[in-house]
């Protein structure tokens, strides 16, 4: 209940602070992560809360499925074909960069084997601008930039889970053909849930059809809900990944039933906003000073390094030959924090067992809290360096896209935060 209270006092204080926020360097994600670590065991000593909490795995589980169901309704297919390339370049090449060095650093400065060096490189590659969403809602950041922060940070998250699950099992003592956690096995789970994911929103999309059916308005922002409460059972019923059926179904969703998506964004969001807040707020417990004292100095570099550098450089790499100014790529190639992804993939780590886990997640949990304070304390003052129209800037072959953008801001491709408190 101690739990529960401080999670009460943290919204109540967030909240009432997120005004601010948004105009300063103030970051309600690090009012959560800093209450957790505040009550935890490192500090305080209210609430005691290990790896092996079921309230972290349920927490997580709970969390990252809702995070992704909402992300997924933000890829609007027929947006994305008029405006792919800057995004897929991100995906296809700088996320890729990003993850080999990743793996490269961790496995010399860190000393981990190579395959949890790649597991390392995995659960750090996804990025999250809700974190920094005062780049993303700002009118005045041009349309292009946000467009392409928006559509990487809802995408990767879900290119990143089936690596990230493989290399686990390639981790793992027991990796083998019979295997609990085989490849075969995995695999098997993940296909399982693309097809929930694609075959349920289409059923429901087919049931409102009918003549004699159909959600009153003021109930329609519970259809979507209801799918997914149905979903989030079917998978962990038939043991198929429960995050990649998430990811998928919110996509089909918003593709075949756009009024479902415009009539469940506000309620969808504001429970992922707090499926989120929970997350950090137990992720914040696990970050003990004993946490941080077990990383070495090799493993602080690292850190650093994965911030200030990796993600950089891959990004800038992939942006090479493209239309963006100097400026847009410098903003966009900082703008990539350690998202909440990041955090549920951590856990996912941590409880799994593998050799190295404990030393896998020190490193991924620090720099997680590194990055979220570094990057929610200077994305409102990056933001105003652009005191330009969203559409001044960009040449006359990018006009088309960028009004496309600004006109699909309220449906399926809106930046995420526009009509919410920074986090």
């Amino acid at each position: 209940m101690v739990l529960v209270a401080v999670f009460g006092v943290a919204l109540l204080v967030a909240v009432l602070l997120s005004g601010l926020a948004a105009r300063t360097v103030l970051s309600t994600s690090f009012l959560f992560l800093a209450g957790g670590a505040l009550i935890g065991d490192g500090i305080l000593g209210l609430v005691h809360i290990g790896p092996g909490s079921e309230i972290v795995s349920v927490t997580a589980d709970l969390a990252l499925f809702a995070v992704l169901f909402t992300d997924g309704m933000h890829v609007s297919l027929p947006a994305l074909r008029g405006a792919w390339r800057n995004p897929a370049r991100a995906l296809g090449l700088g996320m890729p960069l990003a993850f080999a060095f990743m793996a490269l650093i961790t496995h010399y400065l860190v000393g981990l084997d190579w395959t949890t060096s790649f597991l390392v490189g995995a659960v750090l590659a996804p990025t999250d601008p809700v974190f920094a969403s005062a780049i993303v809602g700002r009118r005045e950041v041009p349309a292009r930039l946000r467009q392409l922060l928006n559509v990487e940070s809802g995408v990767n998250d879900g290119l990143a889970l089936p690596v990230v699950l493989l290399l686990i099992a390639a981790a793992g003592p027991a990796f083998g053909a019979d295997a609990e956690s085989s490849p075969s096995k995995i695999g098997l789970e993940l296909v399982l849930g693309l097809a929930l994911g694609i075959v349920l929103p289409l059923l429901v999309n087919a049931l409102v059809r009918f003549r004699l059916l159909g959600a009153e308005p003021k109930l329609q922002p519970l259809l979507p809900l209801a799918t997914g409460i149905t979903l989030y059972a079917a998978c962990h019923l038939t043991h198929a990944n429960p995050y990649l059926a998430a990811f998928s179904a919110g996509a089909v969703l918003a593709s075949v039933s756009p009024e479902s998506q415009r009539a469940f964004e506000p309620l969808g969001e504001a429970l992922a906003e707090l499926a989120k807040f929970a997350a950090l707020l137990v992720f914040g417990a696990l970050l003990t000073p004993h946490l941080f004292g077990d990383l070495s100095p090799g493993g602080y570099v690292a850190v650093v390094l994965a911030v200030v550098l990796i993600r950089p450089a891959s990004l800038l790499i992939s942006l090479i030959g493209t239309r963006f100014d100097r400026r847009e790529k410098l903003a966009a190639a900082w703008f990539g924090p350690k998202g909440f992804a990041s955090v549920v993939y951590g856990l996912l780590v941590l409880q799994s067992g593998i050799p190295q886990a404990e030393q896998a997640y020190t490193l991924i949990a620090v720099c997680i809290a590194f990055s979220i304070v570094a990057h929610s304390s200077t994305d409102v003052p990056v933001a105003r360096m652009f005191h330009v129209n969203g559409l001044v800037g960009i040449p006359d072959g990018d006009e088309a896209v960028a009004k496309d953008v600004e006109n699909t801001a309220d449906v399926a491709d809106e930046p995420r935060g526009t009509n919410r408190a920074r986090t």
